[in-house]
């Protein structure tokens, strides 16, 4: 279970420590889990895939979609060719997992 959720951490955007990004996920019994919201018009979308390895087998995938909140716009400053552009995008959601 801890690998799973290394297996998520170091697809965060925040950047871990060397020592703490997994390269490759161990298939030989394990549960690799991807946590995403994906922005929609009027809702944001949760999803969350989980693949079980068994025996270096994906023995199941498991997809779930759920409608969220949006939390609303945000102002964030691009640089487009040495030009920097204020952009309008949508808030993203920050996650916490706790793993047992």
């Amino acid at each position: 279970m801890l690998m799973a959720a290394l297996v998520f951490l170091s697809a965060c955007k925040e950047e871990l420590a060397p020592e703490d990004a997994v390269t490759s996920v161990s298939k030989n019994g394990s549960v690799e889990t991807v946590v995403s919201v994906e922005h929609a018009d009027s809702a944001d979308i949760l999803v969350t895939k989980h693949k079980v390895w068994v025996k270096n087998s994906l023995v199941k995938e498991i997809t779930e979609r759920d409608t969220i909140p949006v939390l609303g716009d945000t102002v964030v400053t691009i640089t487009n060719n040495g030009n920097e552009v204020q952009q309008t995008v949508k808030k993203d959601y920050e996650f916490y997992i706790t793993v047992q």
